[in-house]
């Protein structure tokens, strides 16, 4: 890609973000009643549900903070990253400390999850606003937090097992989102434990879940790093590991171009990308398998949203980083067939949810899992990512 191409794809992330994906969920998903925001939404922005996953309330806050932050210090934004902060400390914490994974509109608690994931976003949802607001308390929370995902993350704090100890086994989501929740408090608050733990998660990935020998990023292994040849031990998520990929490039470019860091990462991006790109119908593959055996999901085959965001971002990053022309072609492959399939012209976000061949399986753009975060993060991550590398490339 030449220079004036990059400058209109720069221009096409910050309209997208702008004036298509923000205009969807805001301000009809600030929920002025109870705080916090509604957003299991269908395709014309009508309310399906007005319960609230509270992980996404965690990174609605942090999107809206970071606008603010990096874009434009627009009083709105901040004002509704409040109401998601404020929703946060009111409701979503249980008396163990421990915070909800689901809860009614007006906070009452339904379910807690076997992970703490609601934490690492409630962690930079407070570092962004801390950041914005210059609220101190916030920032402490934010501090507070990330301790408390480390003790979770190294084991000295215990949540409820799901399995049991017949099958020990490890999994790579949990240091790929500490690499990210430490990355985020270094560039909102700054926190001295960041770059040592960040690259303690960093090895953890390399040398546990990459494997080189058979061109794989495994999504989890036995506590030594070997493959658990069962059903869920083979199973692939080629979105999530590219993923991976682009928080390794992204800390890269943090140290100065890392070589090391660029290769770990464009290797993995080149791994999952060859086992998880649909070569017939265009698109990623949900699920894998490590041998090429039947994936038990039945989902497998589908076309999600968020591995595509992912991979935007991640085949962008390489092509900066290297000037692989593999990686601008893929880049303008993932972008096209996502803008294509996913997009609603009608309404703008995205859909969700598309069957292998890239129809509609079903028409909801917010529910537990999705709302205003991976296209948002990506449209707004691909614009900075441009306007840093074009700026530079000026000089």
């Amino acid at each position: 890609m030449n220079r004036e191409q990059l400058i209109k794809l720069r221009a096409f992330y910050k309209n997208q973000l702008l004036n298509d994906t923000l205009p969807f969920w805001f301000p009809r998903s600030i929920d002025n009643e109870f705080g916090g925001y509604l957003l299991m939404r269908d395709a014309d922005g009508s309310l399906i549900d007005d319960d609230k996953a509270v992980w996404i309330q965690g990174r609605t806050a942090w999107l809206l903070s970071t606008l603010y932050n990096t874009i434009e210090p627009r009083q709105e934004w901040l004002d509704a990253a409040k109401a998601g902060i404020d929703f946060l400390n009111k409701y979503c914490f249980d008396a163990d400390g421990q915070m909800f994974f689901h809860v009614t509109r007006d906070g009452r608690p339904i379910r807690k999850r076997r992970y703490f994931f609601s934490e690492t976003f409630a962690c930079i949802a407070h570092a962004a606003y801390a950041k914005a607001s210059g609220d101190e308390q916030a920032a402490g929370k934010a501090r507070a937090l990330f301790t408390t995902c480390i003790q979770y993350a190294d084991g000295e704090k215990k949540l409820p097992p799901k399995f049991t100890d017949t099958r020990p086994s490890k999994g790579i989501a949990i240091p790929m989102i500490m690499i990210n929740t430490a990355r985020q408090l270094c560039e909102t608050i700054g926190d001295p434990r960041c770059d040592e733990y960040i690259s303690k998660w960093i090895r953890e990935i390399e040398t546990g879940f990459v494997k080189d020998d058979i061109q794989c990023v495994m999504e989890q292994v036995a506590p030594d790093g070997s493959i658990i040849d069962h059903i869920d031990g083979r199973t692939l998520n080629p979105g999530h590991a590219i993923e991976g990929a682009w928080f390794i490039l992204q800390e890269a470019m943090h140290r100065n171009n890392d070589p090391h860091l660029i290769d770990l990462g464009c290797r993995m991006l080149d791994y999952m990308w060859e086992r998880g790109w649909d070569q017939e119908q265009g698109g990623i593959f949900y699920f894998r398998d490590v041998y090429h055996r039947p994936v038990q999901e039945y989902w497998q085959d589908m076309k999600f949203w968020w591995p595509h965001n992912e991979a935007i971002i991640a085949t962008l990053s390489a092509y900066l980083l290297t000037g692989n022309e593999k990686y601008a072609q893929w880049h303008q492959m993932v972008h096209a067939y996502s803008y294509q399939h996913f997009h609603d012209p009608q309404h703008g976000e995205w859909f969700g949810y598309l069957h292998r061949d890239g129809t509609i399986a079903q028409t909801a753009k917010g529910n537990l899992f999705k709302g205003p975060f991976h296209l948002p993060r990506q449209e707004w991550y691909c614009y900075h990512l441009l306007n840093s590398y074009l700026d530079k490339d000026r000089v």
